[in-house]
Order: C-alpha cells, then sequence, then structure tokens
C-alpha cells in the first residue's frame, strides 16, 4: 500500500485477535455456536503461519499478506480482492473460485495450488476517504500481478486472468485448460508443459515465452506476440486416424496382441516410435507387452491395467495418463514425461526374462512431477536423475531401487 494510504486504511490486531478471528470462522464453516465468517479486511497479516487453515469464504479484502504461509490452506471461495500477497506461501493451498480480482501475487509460491475458476483479473478498489471522499486503494505495484510467481502443476482451468502481469512467472506442467489470458503480459514466463488446451490468449504478449510440450490444442492465440516463443514439441489436436504402414493404428495394435497372445506364432510386434495414440482415446486393459513406442504421444490416455511389460517407452509422452494397477516390469521409461500420472498399484519391479535373469524397469531422466505411485511396486527400478517433485509415494515399495539424491 501507498504509505499515505495506510494509516486510515490498514488495521493491526493483536496475534491473539487474529486467532479468535480464525477459531471462531471454524465453527462458523462447522454451523457450531459462536461461530462467525472470519472478516479480516484491509488487516496486516504479512508472515502470519496458516498453513493448513480452513479460510473458505473468508473476508480478506485489501489484506497484507506479504510472506504469510497458506501452504495446503484451504481458501475456496474466498475473497482476496485486492490483497496483498507478495512472497507468500501457497502452495498446494485450494483457491477455487476464490475472488483474486487485483491481488498482487509478485514472486508467491503457488507450486500444486488448485486456482480452478478463479478470478485472477485486474481490480481496483475504491474505499471511503474522511477527507478525499472515494479514494483507490493500490499497491506499491500493479494489481493482477504474478511477476515471478510460482505456478508450476497449479490448477488454474477455467480462471479468469484477463489482462493479468505475469512475467517471467513459472507455469511448469500447470493445468490452464479454458484459462481466459486475453491480453496478458506473460514475456519470458515458463510454461514448459502446460496445458493450455482452449485457452484464450488473443493479443497476449507471449515474447521469449517458453512452451514446450505444451498442449495447443483449440488455444486461441490471434493476434498474439510470438517473438522469439520456444514452441518445440508443442501438441496440438491429433488426426482422426493414425496409419502405420498403411495400417491403422488399431488393427496394428490388434495384430500385436496377437503376438503376445500366440507366444510370436501369430500376428507381429507392433514398431510405433514416435506414433501418436491419443485418437484411441483408451488402451485400458490392453496386452501390449514388449511394445516398441520410444517417443510415442499417450497424452491423458486412460491405461489403466495395460501390461507393458518390457515395452520401450523412452522419451514417450504419458503426462496425465491413468497407468493405475498397469504392469511395466522391465519397460524401459527411460527420459518419458510421466508428470501427474497415475501410476497407483503400478507395477514397477523387475521382469524375468530367463533363469536367474531379470530386466529392471528403467526411469532414469523420467519427469514424474506430481505424479501418483502410491501404492506402486518398484523394487530395484531405476529412478536415476528422475524428477519427483511432488510425486506420491506413500506405500511405495522402492527396496532396493535407485533413487536420486534426496529421496528415499
Amino acid at each position: 500500500m501507498s504509505a499515505a494510504a495506510r494509516p486510515s486504511l490498514i488495521r493491526s490486531l493483536h496475534a491473539s485477535a487474529v486467532k479468535e478471528v480464525v477459531d471462531s470462522h471454524a465453527r462458523f464453516l462447522k454451523g457450531l455456536p459462536a461461530g462467525r465468517r472470519a472478516n479480516l479486511a484491509y488487516v496486516n497479516l504479512n508472515n502470519y503461519n496458516f498453513e493448513g487453515r480452513d479460510l473458505s469464504e473468508a473476508n480478506l479484502t485489501g489484506a497484507l499478506l506479504g510472506g504469510a504461509m497458506l501452504a495446503r490452506a484451504k481458501l475456496t471461495h474466498a475473497t482476496l480482492y485486492g490483497a496483498d500477497l507478495r512472497d507468500a506461501d501457497l502452495r498446494e493451498c485450494d483457491l477455487t473460485r476464490a475472488d483474486m480480482r487485483g491481488a498482487c501475487l509478485r514472486g508467491a509460491n503457488l507450486s500444486g495450488a488448485n486456482l480452478s475458476a478463479c478470478d485472477l483479473r485486474e481490480g481496483v478498489t475504491a474505499v471511503q476517504d474522511d477527507t478525499k471522499g472515494l479514494r483507490i486503494l493500490k499497491h506499491d505495484t500493479r494489481p493482477g500481478e504474478l511477476d515471478y510467481a510460482l505456478l508450476n502443476g497449479a490448477n488454474l482451468s477455467g480462471a479468469q486472468m484477463s489482462g493479468t502481469f505475469a512475467r517471467a512467472a513459472d507455469f511448469s506442467d500447470a493445468d490452464l485448460t479454458g484459462v481466459s489470458l486475453q491480453g496478458a503480459k506473460l514475456a519470458n514466463a515458463r510454461m514448459d508443459g502446460a496445458d493450455l488446451s482452449g485457452a484464450n490468449l488473443h493479443k497476449a504478449d507471449l515474447s521469449k515465452v517458453s512452451l514446450r510440450r505444451a498442449i495447443l490444442v483449440g488455444t486461441d492465440l490471434s493476434g498474439a506476440n510470438l517473438e522469439d516463443v520456444d514452441m518445440s514439441l508443442v501438441l496440438r489436436a491429433p488426426p482422426p486416424i493414425i496409419y502405420i504402414d498403411d495400417l491403422p493404428l488399431h488393427d496394428v495394435l490388434e495384430a500385436h496382441e496377437t503376438f503376445v497372445r500366440t507366444e510370436g506364432r501369430e500376428g507381429q510386434i507392433a514398431r510405433a516410435e514416435t506414433v501418436d495414440f491419443r485418437p484411441l482415446r483408451r488402451l485400458k486393459n490392453r496386452h501390449l507387452t514388449g511394445l516398441f513406442a520410444p517417443g510415442a504421444v499417450f497424452f491423458g490416455m486412460d491405461l489403466d491395467g495395460v501390461e507393458l511389460q518390457g515395452a520401450n517407452l523412452m522419451g514417450a509422452d504419458l503426462r496425465g495418463v491413468k497407468l493405475r494397477n498397469a504392469d511395466l516390469r522391465g519397460a524401459r521409461l527411460v527420459g518419458a514425461q510421466l508428470a501427474k500420472a497415475d501410476l497407483t498399484g503400478a507395477k514397477l519391479g523387475p521382469l524375468q526374462i530367463g533363469e536367474e535373469r531379470f530386466a529392471r524397469t528403467d526411469l532414469s531422466r523420467a519427469v514424474l512431477r506430481n505424479a501418483n505411485l502410491t501404492g506402486a511396486s518398484a523394487p530395484r527400478a531405476r529412478f536415476i536423475e528422475a524428477d519427483l517433485t511432488g510425486a506420491r509415494l506413500t506405500g511405495c515399495d522402492l527396496t532396493g531401487a535407485e533413487l536420486p539424491l534426496g529421496v528415499g
């Protein structure tokens, strides 16, 4: 806030008073007696610790929350209009449908946060002043600012972000489906692997933005500034039918399954290097042992229960894929993209290929950011230099696995 504005607008509350407001809000959310919706509008809450607290529907209009600890907090439907959240820790915070118009998020950490249907457009607040009548509440920097914010892995689907300033922000692997970024200032932002399906980027400034492996299906880029944009390996809408050597992909896979079922007596092993499997939509419970598909695209597909023992999937795009209870024993997944993949209960252990001979599942250099490996079996698997940031490993058997430094 400007120095002249603070004396009449920003309130300071004793820590005990803030605690009482938050505790009373908890009773309000549970419908208990003496409960009251939290009203902390224009309160100085800089550097407060609200980690894991439920502040859903709270009124935090114009509040100072710079450097505040809000990791895993719940702020669904909260009013954060014009709030100052610079450098705040909002990791895995639930901000679903929050009103964040005009909020300043410069340098905030929103990694893994849920901002679906959140309103992040620019906004100004007019407040009553005893001497000047209505006055505009301002931050030291522009409202609606996300410059340098960390939003990697965040869910922003359906958010309203028209006109947002998000220069040099990190949107890596973020869900930006259906987001309105019309006229947004995104110069130098990192959007590698971000899902921008159906997003509106009309007249947005994307100069020097990195969009490597981003999903641009139905994305409106009309009038956008694309100067020096890195769009290598971006995914656009797949063709309706894929052919391999003049045969439809569906027939090729059926021949492969016949080969597996008859132990090679009939059918033919599929060679599908860099093939886009998305037109098939699902490969659930298919028998694809030994599939040769390095660099193939499976983005967002349903592969629950699939058998891919000994498959070559090096560098394959398996982001957001459902692989629950899949059999990937002995598979080669070196450098594969598995961000947000669901590997719950998957088999990732060694595959016996002969007497006293085993092929280990190799996930070296694979990207498993925010992947779910709950209950998976991965004994002796190789995760050398793999990115397991935010991955869920509860109940995952990693006995004898080769893990990256800092994991395990």
